[in-house]
């Protein structure tokens, strides 16, 4: 799956890289079962998606539930790949009810 593996965030529109590499660095993982965990500044979780087609194009598609700042938090998101030797990534997460941010990551390896 082109999918699976570690990707290091490299930018966000929402914040900026003080903030989202602030504990680690950021990055969304995942795994050969369509799912994974992710972290990006106070914000982390796991996920669970699945493949599905966007435009003619293949996109991961998942739902995320974690935590942000120790508060519950949840929401939902999506990556594709940007580059033909895949390894470079853009996507969005989104928050039930509150922010969004787009991001581009690159595969880690």
């Amino acid at each position: 799956m082109e999918f699976e593996g570690t990707w290091h965030i490299k930018e966000m529109s929402q914040w900026d890289e003080d903030y989202f590499n602030m504990e680690v660095q950021a990055y969304i993982e995942v795994d050969s079962h369509n799912s994974g965990e992710f972290q990006f500044g106070l914000v982390s979780g796991s996920i669970d998606g699945k493949i599905v087609k966007h435009l003619g194009k293949k996109r991961f598609e998942f739902s995320w539930d974690g935590t942000d700042e120790n508060d519950p938090a949840s929401g939902r998101g999506w990556l594709q790949i940007q580059s033909d030797n895949n390894n470079i990534i853009d996507g969005e997460f989104i928050f039930f009810e509150g922010d969004e941010s787009t991001f581009i990551a690159h595969k880690y390896e």
